[in-house]
């Protein structure tokens, strides 16, 4: 009885609603199993007794729906007019999902096609340098207002250096822990993303007024300003083998230039109009720079896009596993723990962060204490005529591009390096020699440091970023390490060694660290493929690229442009006959 008052409810139901088009057994199976097989996730989504329509047709009303409806006796057509629907509930756009369509989205002009990928031109390398200096002046505007942030936050000279401490600081986690990311991450978007981060978070710096805060928003601006640093490895992946030395001194000019420039220019404009203004100014830099890269950086693929393997250095084909932790273990291990791994594989690398530890620790020990030395008698310059001896290193960058054209790219890297670390030896021993009693000696020490500095900067960089080419972010953060290391070490043995004998202490510590570079540069021979010796020849010139292979190689990191840059280098390849190159293991 129940049985036929439940068919006459449905006939009744289907002799009111709009007539529907009649499908026998084997309609409704095959319409059912293609409406199943193309959604099933959303079927999954709606309420237990929901119906779906397929293709204008509405699917027979059974049992199963009627007992849905309970014993109201709700029309089937109400029910499915009521429940909701995969159909009729878009995804939600989020604030999130918005900016990431606006980074993710790339400018026709920009968009790389594999057939024809973009050159590398001189403007772009323009607008990387352009990148790297307006950026990394982030790190170097509160030096020298430190004193007047202190009236303003009504802190002591000691509190307000903890702004540039710790501004450094999130620099150095950044660079350990954010730019060994751009290994796996696309590097179009990657950029651009920490770019507006930090400009986002430095309107916070221009605004508050709780030091507390300064500090913390300090740290972070600090930690996202690792642009510069992806720029220099994107740039040694892009430029032609046979120009990679030039593009590089662009781009560290453009480094260096930033550092100086940066202290010049706050100390002028905090010296006449609040200092505040100079981060209005850094904020206004750092908006020109994001929309530089929006709409004229190519959208180059990234070089471990599925596994973040980096076969070529350190790493495996990836876990086997779905696990979420397994997975973030294993990239943690390849990104961080790839980075020691990079290091002890390769001798040239292990090299030039030995040399760069002592270059960065002269360095700085010099800038330290030399304002010790200008404010003491003979001289007791005051603090502008002190500040006025870094327009010295900005008149020295400018030569770095020329160097680097016309010899960096002619002779191999660690004669380069050994080239310019003897002319920082030469400027350190006058400075010694004579500093105490004429202008002379640090006028010139100055001119030879930032000279021989840079001049071995570009060629250890060039000679380290062919060496794995999946991971020359990595490769970069393990460079980088060393150098941040020096600097410490300079900053704080330099300050002890002044205190305790002065200027001529301080120097003999640059003097005894320059020497130990020359020595681990003459380790390894021009030619040399393994840890120490002097293999494979004394020449000193790099083997010219046959036009043939010239014309077959890859500038973006392909394997003819990586195999070309080790032979050109003469770091760990065995040349035959100019041509084939085969790496020693």
């Amino acid at each position: 009885m129940a049985s036929g008052a439940t068919n006459a409810d449905v006939g009744r139901r289907n002799s009111d609603s709009p007539p529907v088009e009649e499908m026998n057994d084997s309609d409704t199976a095959a319409a059912a199993a293609s409406t199943k097989e193309a959604s099933l996730t959303e079927q999954s989504a709606t309420d237990e007794g929901e119906d779906t329509a397929g293709e204008g047709e509405m699917a027979p009303v059974g049992d199963r729906e009627l007992s849905a409806t309970g014993t109201s006796g709700t029309p089937a057509s109400a029910a499915l007019a009521t429940a909701p629907t995969a159909h009729s509930m878009p995804p939600k756009q989020t604030l999130l999902r918005r900016i990431a369509r606006v980074l993710f989205w790339t400018p026709p002009n920009c968009r790389y096609d594999p057939a024809n990928p973009p050159d590398f031109t001189f403007g772009l390398n323009l607008l990387f340098s352009f990148a790297t200096t307006a950026t990394v002046g982030n790190l170097y505007y509160n030096q020298p207002i430190l004193y007047q942030m202190a009236d303003t936050f009504g802190v002591t000279y000691e509190r307000a250096s903890y702004v540039a401490t710790l501004m450094q600081a999130g620099y150095a986690a950044g660079i350990i822990l954010l730019c060994p990311l751009a290994d796996m991450l696309p590097r179009r978007p990657y950029i651009l993303s920490l770019v507006a981060i930090t400009a986002l978070a430095w309107i916070g710096l221009c605004v508050t007024n709780s030091f507390a805060a300064f500090t913390g928003i300090s740290f972070i601006c600090g930690f996202t300003t690792v642009t510069p640093q992806l720029m220099l490895p994107l740039v040694g992946d892009l430029a032609p083998p046979h120009r990679r030395a030039t593009a590089l001194a662009i781009v560290v000019s453009g480094l260096s230039l930033g550092m100086m420039v940066a202290r010049l220019l706050a100390g002028v404009v905090a010296n006449y109009t609040s200092w505040r203004n100079i981060y209005w100014f850094s904020f206004g830099a750092q908006a020109a720079v994001f929309f530089s890269l929006y709409f004229f950086m190519p959208d180059y693929p990234t070089k471990n896009a599925k596994t973040g393997d980096s076969s070529d250095s350190d790493g495996d084909a990836g876990p086997k596993t779905r696990n979420a932790a397994v997975q973030a273990l294993y990239y943690a291990k390849v990104l961080y723990g790839g980075i020691a791994v990079l290091v002890f594989r390769h001798p040239p690398l292990l090299q030039a962060c030995l040399i760069v530890f002592c270059l960065a620790a002269v360095f700085t020990s010099y800038w330290t204490t030399l304002s010790f030395l200008l404010a003491s008698p003979p001289y007791v310059y005051p603090s502008i005529a002190i500040g006025l001896f870094g327009l010295i290193g900005i008149v020295v960058i400018c030569f770095g591009p020329i160097y680097g054209r016309f010899v960096i790219e002619r002779i191999v890297a660690v004669v380069a390096v050994l080239l310019g670390t003897i002319i920082e030896l030469v400027g350190v021993s006058i400075g010694v020699g004579i500093g105490t009693f004429c202008i002379a000696g640090p006028v010139l020490q100055a001119i030879l440091i930032d000279f021989g500095n840079q001049a071995s900067n570009i060629a250890l960089r060039a000679s380290i970023y062919g060496l794995a080419p999946k991971s020359q972010n990595r490769v970069n953060a393990a460079y980088m390490i060393a150098s941040f290391t020096g600097q410490l070490t300079g900053t704080s043995a330099g300050n002890r060694l002044y205190a305790m004998g002065g200027w001529r202490y301080s120097g003999g510590l640059s003097i005894g660290l320059l020497c130990f570079a020359v020595l681990v540069c003459l380790a390894r021979g021009p030619r040399e493929t393994g840890w120490i010796g002097w293999h494979g020849g004394w020449s000193i010139r790099k083997d010219r690229m046959p036009k043939a292979a010239e014309a077959k190689a890859e500038p973006a990191g392909g394997e003819a442009g990586e195999t070309v840059l080790v032979a050109e280098d003469g770091e760990g390849a065995v040349v035959q006959n100019n041509v084939t190159v085969t790496e020693k293991s």
